[in-house]
Order: C-alpha cells, then sequence, then structure tokens
C-alpha cells in the first residue's frame, strides 16, 4: 500500500532536522529487521521522542507504527497526519481496541513502536515499564528491539519551553540487538530483561553524548545522579501524588 503520508512527513522531518542543525549519532539500526514484524521498544525523554526512534529504521527501509494517546488524534494538525502514517491511538480507558489494532499490525508484517513507560519522563531516568510490549510480541510471535535515545529532551519536554532554534544540538541514537519473547516465559520476565537493556543502552548513549551543560543554568536535561538538576525520580512521584 502507497505512502501518501509517511514518506513527505518523513521529508519534511529530515529538512528540519538539517534546518536545526542537529548533530545526530545512531548506531545498531542494523538490529531492526528488515522485513517482519517487530516490536520498538524506548525510552521516553521528548515529545519527539517517535520521530527519532523511526529515524533508526529508516536505514532499513521499514516505517514504524507507533502506539501514541488517543488525544493526539484528535489534534486538528496532528491528528490527520497521525491516521495518513497508520500510527495507532490509545484510549487509556478502553485499551483494548489498542492493543487489537497493534497486534493485527504485528501480524501482517509491521513493526510497532511503543513507550513502556507511557508517558515522558521528566527525571530523564528509566521508569516502570508496563508489559503490554512484551505481551503483544509474545502473542504475535514477533521479537522485541530495545533502543534509547538521547539529547532529544533539549529540544522538547514535558515544563520546558521547546527549542527548534538552529541550536546544533547533538542526539544519540542506540538500538539494540533483537530480543526472543518466548511464549514460555512470563510476560514479567521479558518486560524486565527487555527494561535492563534499555538501560545499558541509554548508559552508552548518555556516554557517547558529546556535550555537557554548558553552565549552572543549563543543568537542567541532566538527571540528578549524573550531576544535573532535573527532578529525581522520588521528586516526580512526590509531586504527582499532590
Amino acid at each position: 500500500m502507497a505512502e501518501l503520508v509517511y514518506r513527505p512527513v518523513v521529508g519534511l522531518a529530515l529538512t528540519l532536522f538539517k534546518a536545526w542543525d542537529l548533530k545526530i549519532d545512531c548506531k545498531g539500526s542494523e538490529n531492526i529487521p528488515r522485513s517482519g514484524g517487530a516490536v520498538l521498544v524506548s525510552n521516553h525523554i521528548s515529545y519527539l521522542d517517535f520521530i527519532f526512534d523511526g529515524l533508526a529504521a529508516l536505514p532499513q527501509k521499514r516505517l514504524v507504527r507507533f502506539m501514541a494517546k488517543e488525544s493526539v488524534f484528535r489534534h486538528k494538525i496532528s491528528g490527520p497526519l497521525m491516521r495518513g502514517m497508520k500510527h495507532i491511538p490509545v484510549d487509556r480507558n478502553a485499551g483494548e481496541a489498542a492493543y487489537a489494532h497493534a497486534l493485527d499490525s504485528l501480524k501482517s508484517g509491521e513493526i510497532v513502536g511503543v513507550f513502556p513507560e507511557a508517558t515522558i519522563s521528566r527525571s530523564f531516568t528509566l521508569k516502570t515499564f508496563k508489559s503490554g510490549a512484551a505481551r503483544l510480541a509474545q502473542e504475535a510471535g514477533v521479537p522485541i528491539v530495545p533502543m534509547a535515545l538521547w539529547g532529544t529532551q533539549r529540544l522538547w519536554t514535558k515544563g520546558h519551553p521547546r527549542n527548534f532554534k538552529r541550536s546544533h544540538t547533538p542526539i544519540t541514537i542506540r538500538v539494540g540487538e533483537a530480543i526472543e519473547a518466548s511464549k514460555d516465559k512470563y510476560a514479567g520476565a521479558i518486560t524486565r530483561q527487555v527494561r535492563e537493556r534499555v538501560q545499558e543502552l541509554l548508559e552508552a548513549a548518555q556516554r557517547a553524548y558529546p556535550v555537557r551543560p554548558k553552565g549552572p543554568d543549563d543543568t537542567w536535561w541532566m538527571p540528578a545522579h549524573l550531576g544535573g538538576t532535573a527532578p529525581t525520580p522520588e521528586e516526580v512521584r512526590a509531586a504527582d501524588a499532590l
């Protein structure tokens, strides 16, 4: 089926990345299968993460169908684009329909992108992973491809203004080897394995990141355990409980 929306949107995104002079370092794209279904699992630190996750699949000539909250599909601008790119709306009050949609996509040979933390991590550390990605992979009989992003939070994240200037911002992407989602394992055990692998990839991306904060006013995008001023996971949980 012709991709009348997805490919032009990819072209626009690449043009914008060039205009912003982003320094994109992507390694491991060869771990994304060239054919057949797969669940692509990533950390989530920015509103733009799905774009960069999808970018990692382009060398393998694959387009990723992302699961995204249903409200994005109701927006007058993003809605038609999301539907045209065949992304998957998720209504958290009726998740069965999204699960069935994603499962059909996987069985038909698509790559489905999932953010198992469900929401952006304001601490820029990994939150608890939900088990839906593992259950989808098990039921569809497809592998899970773990990946991690770093630097995307500097462009646009929760609680901070957008930075769409020509900022030369580095973006680091690391894709790991596929993980088999064996049906004889518990989904929770697979989920823990995937989270551990994403953590390893995230740490590798952070080590490879070529810049550090410029000064005390530029430490917000670094997690507390790396010397930054982003809130700790405990502080985020306490604020959410208020």
